[in-house]
């Protein structure tokens, strides 16, 4: 695509964009708020207990259900970071209007009385998708100050990105750990010092987090998990690439039943997102997007992080091995990068 062109194709998913939020949430809220006065929307064809799948009600519940998981993990977003529970110096002029009287996300999750259920375990049976790194918070959801009409969190604006996407990608919907990916590409966006990127950050980020789901849901998507296009696929190839590139450490991991599931799934299906800290984060995605084959770069960059920690790992019993990739030690992310550069290469 010729660069000339990028301000008009900007403009023009900014202006979409826009048009999503008026047809998913600022409609719907305002039908919402009317429904107190003239209950229009409770008719003897469509009420609160209709279970038809047409039903406008049955749709509004069943969006409550989406939108309280990403609420929870949109509050808990790098919760070491005081970013996401700041407020935005471009707050949605289309949402946060003082004179509007319509239902927003935020007052829908607060007047909402469906509870949403706590995920105890993620589809590969492990306790919590979440690493050591980003545990230090607590496990209960946090509570924030909440801020002055006319102003929102980033957090909120994360958890409007996700809740648009849950709308128009009703087959995937919202799977835990999307935030996390979403995350890292609204804070480049956020943060930039160009002013023209932090007032657009929240459509440009929905683009961009759009653009890349489409290469990594099948990630995200249960019944392919034992494809060939699914993640136990990924996870076997990193032990596969291992073989060839560290025979010695593999065959260790190997004896000890250390199967990449234990480890290779939160790496693989979050780029990687929770196993540093987020200027890291971002740095290893500069270098995983670059490259044309980033997904096969990410298998590199993978076994690069074992193959750093091999003395580690050659000595450690289950347990100490176990706790070491589940909590990644304090690396050089450039010396990771370095090393994965070296094994693509041959070296």
């Amino acid at each position: 695509m010729e660069q000339a062109l990028w301000p008009s194709i900007m403009k023009k998913q900014r202006d979409l964009y826009s048009q999503f939020l008026k047809e998913m949430i600022i409609q719907p809220g305002i039908a919402k708020a009317n429904l107190g006065v003239s209950r229009e929307d409770v008719t003897l064809e469509d009420h609160p207990l209709n279970p038809s799948p047409d039903s406008r009600w049955n749709t509004y519940f069943k969006d409550n259900e989406v939108l309280l998981q990403i609420d929870k993990d949109a509050r808990r977003l790098y919760p070491d970071m005081v970013f996401f529970q700041r407020p935005t110096e471009y707050p949605c002029r289309l949402i946060m209007d003082p004179q509007n009287d319509f239902e927003t996300l935020r007052k829908r999750v607060e007047q909402t009385t469906l509870k949403s259920q706590i995920v105890a375990r993620n589809r590969m049976g492990v306790t919590n998708v979440s690493s050591p790194l980003k545990s230090a918070a607590s496990n209960s959801l946090m509570e924030y100050e909440p801020l002055p009409n006319g102003s929102e969190a980033h957090w909120e604006v994360v958890e409007r990105i996700l809740f648009i996407f849950a709308k128009l990608n009703p087959g995937i919907a919202y799977v835990q750990g999307m935030n996390e990916i979403v995350g890292p590409i609204y804070h480049t966006f956020a943060t930039d010092p160009n002013c023209e990127w932090k007032e657009h950050a929240e459509a440009d980020t929905f683009f961009c987090f759009t653009n890349l789901m489409a290469e990594i849901r099948d990630n995200f998507i249960k019944s392919l998990d034992d494809s060939q296009c699914g993640i136990t696929s990924r996870m076997e190839s990193v032990y596969s690439t291992l073989k060839e590139k560290d025979v010695e450490l593999y065959l260790k991991l190997q004896e000890q039943n250390i199967r990449p599931q234990f480890f290779a799934f939160r790496w693989l299906m979050l780029l990687l997102s929770q196993e540093f800290v987020l200027p890291d984060v971002i740095q290893i995605w500069d270098s995983l997007f670059a490259d044309e084959n980033r997904f096969d770069f990410l298998l590199l960059v993978s076994c690069a992080m074992l193959i750093l920690i091999r003395d580690q790992l050659l000595e450690g019993d289950f347990t100490l091995n176990m706790r070491l990739l589940q909590d990644y030690p304090p690396i050089d992310v450039s010396q990771i990068l370095k090393k994965a550069k070296a094994l693509q290469n041959g070296k």
